[in-house]
Formats: structure tokens, C-alpha cells, sequence
């Protein structure tokens, strides 16, 4: 027999009070979480070195800039975060640069820091990457590179010192025509010049509970405390100590950055002088797979980067059973400055017998808009939250191989037109794009299920791709070829987008919260791709 209970409306003033409190659950399963920071030192160090050009070794000046930590405990690792290498190269650099026929140069630095504690050593080496640059008619060349570097643990009491050792400059030289092979790789090994300070003298981070205070006043009374039994003091060992006996009081360092970009199968997603980040900006990587229905096969997009700008919530369409908020935010694929994504290849037989290589890219031809309705529903605070990407992208062929026979496809093979979806919105949303749906479920108090914008997820949809345009050279036209191997509808598709980095609110990782941030900003988490 089943009770029968009186329902009895809520007072207004209860009703306001639970709307208030939905709000503030809504609100803040939308506001990025925030690390606490600890106190940190600032560091900026420029050192005299010296660099093996082609033309012989030449002086050069390298700046380090990073954040430390102005204390930490026997046992926490840490990383110092910021982190900036920019190298100066002399005039004769650009000369023996531009005597290989370069007029750009990528930048990947390779710097090997010294970590010392209690007499005992370590070495760590920071990597970084730089954007591209056009060289100079004169003067210097400046490169400007940044990226992660690995965590460091005091094993036990005493000053932690970073020193900074040889450096290694890898540069990726081109040309102003992008259609023209470029000159390769050099790399640049630069030694600290003579008469440099010992080593180049970066930070010293005190280590356990008797270090010094910030402002060099230490925090106890006895500045030379008696080492417990079985921890050696600053007296114990020597330089000299063989590897493996240091090694139980040796700083230990990670093997790479976790997440450093320099390391990681994808390329850079920062914000930078020409997309300059602001208080509501994110970056995201994506990956996944598109089935091609004509070929029976699927298609693998990389690792790629995304730059959002999230929209602020605004009021939804009134539902008694819900508090309603919608947001509408910006994306734009980003690679090498460009808004498409990483060059890609696929595999296919066409026509079921003959094979094709073809490498492909995704361009956009307009902003790319994430559309959220997010419901809480009143009785027990459960949010689902349903996004729309829409995202108008053009197919290019860049290169094209038929059973192993390369075709020139020309500089613009692509697709006629955006693909395109069935949009179940064509009134408000009109014209050529595709259509990725994702929904997101919450309870209070428990972890999200499914896609949400900030966590990432699993976007999926159907595209159809249109028929291909300027596909072919030299009077060969592939146009027909392309479309009667690919164009057509009914191509599914399933994107995973990973957890997006706050820029203004990082979380670069605690004991309370995973890593969301790379120490230069970037996404963290690379997704893997599902079929």
C-alpha cells in the first residue's frame, strides 16, 4: 500500500533561498578551480655564455627567468613554474644562418640544470620551445622559449641550490616560401663563458621545518641543528661520492616535466602576443575519429590544440522543475598560429582494391560556438548540462599517394564547402557546419559523468562531406577521384576533448587535485581518442 503524502508549496522565501543556492552550484561547476599558491620567489638571471656557431664560437647572453617556491618541506617535490629561456645569439649568428638560405628559425632549447643539497648533486634538464621567428636583417637574434620542467624532492633538511649548466639550442630553419623545401636542423651547444659565476647561480629553495624565512631570518633559534639518526648533515659525503651511494641523499628529479609540451605527442597550445589570453580564456587539446562511410574505414585527427573563450551563463526559458542557465562560448582550432589543426594521414582503399594515402588539415571558415543549456533540476540539485559545437571546417588534401604513386593535388584541394550535419536548430543557426553533441550529468556533491566544457568529454555527431574543388596540376583534375571516394553523408564522428587549462585560475596539481595546467599554461591532459 503505498502512502499518501500532502504536498504543500514551498514559501517564497524558501523558494528564493533554494534558487539562490542552485545558483551558486550551477556558477561554480562552471568557474575553473583554483589552486592555492604557496609563497614563491621570483628569479631572472642573465649569465655570459659562450656558442658553437658554423662560424666558430661566438659570445652570447642567456636569460632564465622562473618562479621557485620560497620554501618546502623534506619529501615534496615541486616545480619551479614560468619558466623562460631566452637566448641572445650575436650578429654573426644570422649571417651563418642566413648563409644556409634561412629566413625563419624555430627554437627548442635543451638547458641542463644543476640541483645540490647537502654536497650531494643531481641534474635536471628544462626543455622549452619557442614560436617562429623571422630573422633579422642585423643585429642579434632573439629566441624566446618556455615550457615545463621536471619536479625536484629535497630528500631530506637543507638548502636546495639550482645552478645552470651547458645549453643546447635546436633550431628548425625555413624559408619565406612555404612551398620550398627549408634549409633542415642546427643545433647550438652554448657552455657558461669563462669567468661566468660558478655554475650560473639560479635560486635556493630551503628545504624542512628549521629553514630560513623569506626575508633571510631564520625561523629557529639554532642555525646549525644536529641531523636525526640515519640523515646525514651538510658535512656527509663529498662531491666525489660515487653515484650510487649519493643517490639515498641526492635531490631526486623526475625523469620529464609531467605534461612538458617539449615531450608530449602533441603540438603547443599556448595563448601568446597575437592571441593574448583574458580572464575567461581556456586551451583544450582534442582528438578522435571520423568514419569515412564510402570506404568502410576511419580517419585519426590528432592531438589538437583549441583556444576557448568562455561566455558568461544567462538566464534560461522558465521550467518549473528546473533552474535554467544557457552560455554560449568561442573556440578556434590553433596551430602554428593558424586556426586548423595538425596536418593528418589516412589510409584508405578506394573503391574497395586501390589504396590512397592522403594528408589532410581542417580549416575553419568561422568561429567555432559551444552552446550549453544547463539544468538543475529542483527536487534533488541533479545538473545535466547539454552542449552544441558548431563548427564551420573545410577538408584540404595536402599530399595524395594512389597505390603508391604520389599526385600533385595542387595548392587548393578542398572540399566545396564546410561539412556539414543536420543542425536541429536551422532557425537560430543557420548556414554550412558541423554539429557535435555532448551531455553532462551531476550529482551534488559527485564527480561529473559525460561531456561538460570545463572536465572535456565525449562529443559525437554525423557529417556529410561535400564534394571536392582544385584538386590537381599540371592539367590532371583529381576533383572526381576525391569525391567518388569520400564525399558523400552518413560519416560518423567522435571527438574527446580533455580537460581544459583556467590561464587566470591554473591548477597545476595537489594532493587534492589533479593537474589541469602545464607550468607554461598549456592543457595538461591529452585525451585519447575512442571509436
Amino acid at each position: 500500500m503505498r502512502d499518501t503524502r500532502t504536498v504543500t508549496s514551498r514559501p517564497s522565501r524558501v523558494r528564493a533561498r533554494s534558487a539562490a543556492i542552485a545558483a551558486f552550484v550551477v556558477l561554480a561547476a562552471m568557474v575553473p578551480a583554483a589552486a592555492s599558491a604557496a609563497g614563491t620567489q621570483e628569479v631572472d638571471t642573465e649569465l655570459p655564455y659562450v656558442c658553437a656557431l658554423p662560424s666558430g664560437e661566438r659570445p652570447a647572453t642567456v636569460r632564465i627567468s622562473a618562479d621557485f617556491p620560497d620554501r618546502a618541506k623534506a619529501g615534496e617535490a615541486f616545480s619551479p613554474t614560468d619558466v623562460t629561456t631566452t637566448v641572445e645569439l650575436p650578429a654573426e649568428a644570422v649571417t651563418d644562418l642566413t648563409a644556409l638560405e634561412a629566413t625563419t628559425a624555430r627554437a627548442a632549447t635543451r638547458l641542463t640544470v644543476g640541483v645540490a643539497q647537502n654536497e650531494a648533486t643531481a641534474e635536471a634538464t628544462w626543455r622549452g620551445t619557442a614560436e617562429p621567428v623571422t630573422l633579422p636583417v642585423s643585429g642579434p637574434l632573439t629566441l624566446t622559449a618556455t615550457g615545463d620542467v621536471p619536479s625536484v624532492t629535497g630528500q631530506s633538511e637543507g638548502e636546495l641550490t639550482f645552478s645552470a649548466g651547458n645549453l643546447a639550442v635546436d633550431l628548425s630553419l625555413g624559408t619565406a616560401d612555404e612551398d620550398t623545401t627549408g634549409p633542415g636542423t642546427l643545433t647550438v651547444d652554448c657552455s657558461p663563458a669563462e669567468g661566468a659565476p660558478a655554475k650560473g647561480p639560479l635560486a635556493t629553495v630551503p628545504v624542512g621545518t628549521d629553514t630560513a624565512e623569506p626575508n633571510g631570518s631564520p625561523s629557529s633559534s639554532d642555525p646549525s641543528p644536529d641531523p636525526s639518526p640515519g640523515t646525514p648533515g651538510p658535512s656527509s659525503g663529498t662531491p666525489d661520492e660515487p653515484e650510487d651511494r649519493q643517490g639515498d641523499r641526492a635531490p631526486r628529479v623526475a625523469e620529464t616535466s609531467p605534461g612538458a609540451a617539449a615531450d608530449r605527442d602533441a603540438p603547443p597550445c599556448l595563448y601568446d602576443d597575437e592571441h593574448p589570453a583574458t580572464s575567461s580564456s581556456l586551451n583544450a587539446y582534442a582528438t578522435g575519429y571520423t568514419n569515412v562511410k564510402k570506404l568502410d574505414a576511419a580517419s585519426y585527427l590528432p592531438a589538437s590544440c583549441m583556444l576557448i573563450e568562455q561566455g558568461n551563463p544567462v538566464d534560461g526559458p522558465a521550467d518549473p522543475d528546473h533552474l535554467v542557465f544557457d552560455t554560449v562560448s568561442y573556440a578556434d582550432f590553433h596551430y602554428e598560429g593558424r586556426k586548423e589543426t595538425p596536418p593528418f594521414e589516412s589510409t584508405f582503399l578506394a573503391f574497395g582494391f586501390t589504396p590512397v594515402k592522403a594528408t589532410m588539415v581542417l580549416k575553419q571558415t568561422g568561429p567555432i560556438t559551444i552552446h550549453s543549456r544547463i539544468k538543475l533540476r529542483w527536487s534533488d540539485f541533479r545538473t545535466i548540462t547539454d552542449t552544441y559545437v558548431r563548427a564551420p571546417l573545410t577538408l584540404h588534401v595536402t599530399d595524395l599517394e594512389v597505390n603508391g604513386t604520389p599526385l600533385d593535388v595542387g595548392p587548393g584541394c578542398r572540399t566545396e564547402k564546410s561539412l556539414t550535419s543536420v543542425e536541429p536548430d536551422p532557425a537560430h543557426h543557420p548556414g554550412d557546419h558541423l554539429v557535435l553533441y555532448g551531455r553532462g550529468e551531476q550529482d551534488l556533491g559527485m564527480p561529473a559523468t559525460g561531456y561538460l566544457l570545463l572536465s572535456g568529454g565525449v562529443l559525437s555527431g554525423e557529417a556529410t562531406v561535400p564534394a571536392f574543388t582544385g584538386c590537381g596540376a599540371g592539367g590532371e583534375n583529381l576533383d572526381r577521384l576525391l569525391t567518388a571516394s569520400v564525399s558523400g553523408p552518413g560519416n560518423q564522428i567522435k571527438q574527446v576533448q580533455g580537460q581544459t587549462c583556467s590561464i587566470a585560475n591554473p591548477v597545476f596539481g595537489d594532493e587534492f587535485n589533479a593537474p589541469q595546467c602545464t607550468g607554461d599554461l598549456q592543457p595538461h591532459v591529452i585525451p585519447v581518442p575512442e571509436r
